[in-house]
């Protein structure tokens, strides 16, 4: 199946390009994407690497965490699944003030 890797720690001029080539020096990379911001589009300094092979991941890790790469030093690591993110505006409304039927908020009028 492969990993996904968390590359943290990325000079903003870093493209998916670029970091997809450094990292198919340890093996095939099945995606890379260096996230940026949705107004301004600029990089966040963070991406994601998928390896296809787990072992070729494995040694990425080993190889590249913790060391330089244009004068930043990076960290790369086994990336955590996404958590289901709350109180953005989002979501279901449960202790929101956002409005809402009055009967379910517990008040008795």
């Amino acid at each position: 199946m492969g990993k996904k890797l968390f590359v943290g720690g990325l000079p903003y001029s870093v493209d998916d390009k670029e970091l997809q080539e450094l990292f198919s020096k340890f093996g095939e990379v099945a995606s890379a994407q260096v996230i940026t911001d949705r107004v301004t589009n600029q990089s966040k300094g963070f991406g994601f690497v998928e390896m296809v092979n787990d072992e070729d991941a494995t040694k990425a890790i080993q190889e590249l965490d913790k060391t330089q790469y244009s004068g930043r030093m990076i960290a790369v690591n086994e990336a955590r699944p996404k958590e289901p993110r709350f109180g953005n505006g989002g979501g279901d409304n449960y202790g929101s003030s956002r409005g809402g039927d009055r009967r379910d908020s517990g008040r008795r009028y």
